[in-house]
């Protein structure tokens, strides 16, 4: 057994189930409140690094400015879509509010395919060539430092708005009964768009994450839904912090298999653990709502 490259593995699964985290966090917050499974999430986080490249670009490469404008972007669409669409159909069923998020997915990705083209891309800071630990067993680079980070820092300070606001108590009060909420003088119909704008922010923290540290394209979205779908499952759907958990064990599950068996089998290895933790929780690791 090489005993510097496993550890070296497990420090980096480790932080990409941080990247992972971050990935599956606005997946999680909506189905916490709405009970929704929304199917454009990747498709959403992939228009996010698309937003964030170009703002960039036109701003002489200032990637701070790039997030902010396209966080605000994102947190505009989110806003809208939930209002003028979802909202529409959010009362009839689960079933149609899913369609409407699939019917979203597929004109975002022939959007971005129209505008962008079928080339690979990807957003390069001072980070992407620093590595911040090095030493005989482990090497850490900056890039999934700050994935590592930011996914910590996000479910602390969503837990803190939802947990701790006035905002966050209508959020609850909307996620557990919305008829008794509505007595109340909760406008649920508003909570449900400001909750989807939250995620958009989450949603275009993952973007930039995802697209410093692999390439994408316009058409990578399945694949990362595919990716938050199994960190909200292992986690608990609605769950900030199974939401984490999720993650780093994905991320630890995939690499380790990669080490043990060989990386053409990271994503098998990844969702055979996942099988077999709903086998043993169907609920996930930890079944709350984001709310609760």
């Amino acid at each position: 057994m090489n005993l510097p490259l496993l550890t070296q593995t497990i420090v980096t699964g480790l932080l990409l189930g941080g990247l992972y985290a971050v990935l599956g966090i606005g997946m999680s917050i909506i189905f916490g409140i709405m009970g929704l499974t929304n199917i454009a999430h990747g498709n959403l986080i992939i228009l996010a690094s698309f937003f964030t490249l170009t703002f960039t670009a036109a701003f002489g490469g200032n990637i701070l400015v790039g997030l902010l404008i396209a966080i605000a972007a994102m947190v505009v669409i989110g806003y809208l879509l939930q209002s003028f669409l979802v909202n529409k159909v959010i009362d009839k069923g689960p079933e149609p509010a899913l369609l409407v998020t699939f019917g979203l997915s597929i004109i975002i990705q022939n959007v971005l395919q129209l505008v962008y083209g079928a080339e690979t891309y990807s957003i390069r800071t001072a980070l992407s060539t620093l590595n911040v630990v090095s030493t005989k067993y482990v090497s850490i680079s900056g890039v999934y430092l700050v994935n590592f980070a930011m996914a910590i820092v996000l479910v602390a300070v969503l837990s803190i708005i939802i947990k701790k606001t006035r905002l966050g108590r209508a959020i609850r009060a909307s996620s557990f009964n919305a008829g008794t909420a509505e007595l109340m003088g909760v406008n649920t119909k508003l909570i449900y768009a400001v909750t989807m704008a939250i995620a958009m922010v989450s949603a275009c923290l993952a973007g930039l994450l995802l697209g410093h540290t692999f390439p994408f394209y316009s058409y990578s979205g399945p694949q990362y839904l595919i990716i938050a779908f199994g960190v909200v499952v292992i986690g608990g759907m609605g769950s900030l912090a199974g939401t984490l958990i999720g993650g780093l064990i994905l991320g630890l599950a995939q690499l380790l298999g990669g080490y043990f068996i060989g990386p053409g089998y990271q994503i098998l290895t990844g969702y055979l653990v996942m099988l077999i933790l709903l086998t043993l929780k169907p609920s996930g690791l930890l079944s709350n709502k984001a709310s609760k």
